[in-house]
């Protein structure tokens, strides 16, 4: 097992909704919240033992002041890390980070505690990750 899911797994099971429910707000924050959004959720959900009858509720997720105060709720430093973390990754997935997200992930990483510097630098590390990741698809012809 790795740290992240560890520290996830260690989590309450409202904790775990909480986490859920910013993936679901900033997944929904360009106006669409499609099936493969919902699916990737609902599989991430079924890999922490969320109870399946919460989604509901995590899909429902649309209060950014009722997220913010859920996820405070997320006391492990390496859980509130790893949220930032994967917050970052979803928000540059479609090529284009707005600022309603930016905003977003610093008021999740702020309600958790998590410091505005140490969540730039999670988020240039996720650039440069996204980066290397484009420039070895080049490289390595798997284009």
């Amino acid at each position: 097992m790795d740290k992240q899911f560890d520290s996830i797994m260690s989590m309450t099971d409202d904790a775990k909704v909480a986490y859920l429910k910013a993936f679901t707000r900033l997944a929904s924050a360009d106006g669409v919240f499609d099936d493969s959004e919902k699916a990737f959720i609902k599989d991430l959900a079924e890999r922490y033992v969320v109870p399946s009858e919460r989604l509901p509720e995590i899909f429902a997720a649309d209060d950014n002041e009722k997220i913010i105060e859920d996820v405070k709720q997320i006391r492990n430093r390496r859980a509130a890390l790893e949220l930032i973390k994967e917050l970052c990754f979803l928000a540059h997935a479609d090529d284009e980070l707005t600022d309603d997200e930016t905003l977003f992930i610093g008021r999740v990483g702020q309600a958790m505690n998590i410091e505005l510097e140490k969540i730039e630098q999670i988020s240039n590390w996720v650039i440069d990750k996204i980066i290397l990741a484009e420039e070895a698809r080049i490289i390595f012809e798997e284009v």
